[in-house]
């Protein structure tokens, strides 16, 4: 996905409320000022964390808010795994809980709010445009053999566990992969976060092998190329994951919260609002 002048600028100005050292911003602003079309969000916050680390050493720890999340939605699971089962579609219903944890995103807010988050589970019920893209998902599921989860933040990484969960249950001879973040970046779940939550009980996990926030297909290791490139259906979650992959060559289910402006404006709804849709529908 291309990066607008309003995003750079965005990108900009999240960098310049860290620090105003004008060597670091130049630095900054000539890496925006030359990038390419090909390049994506994603990918040049992975080359401001690199400057800023050169400049100030490490950023900031997110470990323990990582950890606060993960352990406050693996204390609703059992809650919510009897509604999920209770569900006249229970598939349906850990999809749209699993969309809900990606609201926990530290890098497309400044916030994340606790009561918010708790709140979003009022609505879990698929819209029309939801169901329409759900039948295409089950579908493809039915033929496939393999699939793939492209995980993005904490917390959210117990929903898409359940979520995977009822995958298995609805489709047992499905090989379910997921993917991680391959070092700490922001909030994002890595392969320390799917074995505490549990998730590499359900699935086989890899890593994208790189603290990057999105994934970046050329940046892959072998093993994660592989999981791409073999998977029949690929579910993608979060905003930094569908920047980073949506365009052409590439069919792929994608879910996320619109969380900023060039996310509300793309799709035209209103902020927080929950998108389930297939690459090929215009989205490029």
């Amino acid at each position: 996905m291309r990066i607008s002048e309003e995003c750079a600028k965005c990108l900009y100005d999240r960098q310049k409320e860290k620090t105003g050292d004008p060597e670091y911003l130049a630095e900054i602003k000539a890496l925006l000022d030359n990038r390419k079309d090909t390049d994506t969000s994603p990918y040049m916050v992975y080359l401001f964390n690199r400057i800023h680390t050169r400049h100030f050493g490490k950023g900031a720890d997110y470990r323990a808010v990582k950890r606060e999340y993960n352990d406050l939605v693996l204390s609703m699971e059992g809650d919510l795994k009897k509604e999920i089962e209770g569900a006249g579609d229970p598939l349906a219903k850990a999809l749209m809980m699993a969309r809900v944890g990606n609201y926990i995103d530290l890098g497309a807010m400044n916030h994340v709010d606790k009561e918010t988050f708790l709140g979003l589970f009022r609505d879990t019920e698929m819209r029309e445009d939801d169901e329409r893209t759900y039948r295409s998902f089950v579908r493809e599921c039915v033929e496939a053999e393999s699939f793939l989860l492209i995980c993005d933040n904490c917390g959210e990484i117990v929903l898409d566990k359940l979520m995977a969960e009822q995958l298995k249950k609805r489709f047992p001879i499905l090989k379910i992969r997921a993917m991680v973040r391959g070092g700490e970046v922001l909030n994002d779940a890595t392969m320390e976060d799917a074995e505490y939550t549990g998730l590499t009980g359900i699935a086989e996990v890899v890593s994208n092998g790189e603290a990057i926030a999105g994934t970046v297909y050329d940046m892959l290791p072998g093993e994660a190329k592989r999981a791409v490139d073999e998977s029949d259906v690929i579910l993608a979650k979060g905003q930094g994951n569908y920047e980073s992959m949506a365009g052409p060559g590439m069919h792929a289910f994608y879910m996320f919260l619109c969380k900023c402006g060039l996310f509300t404006g793309r799709f035209r709804v209103p902020r927080l609002t929950g998108m389930f849709i297939e690459e090929g529908e215009g989205l490029t």
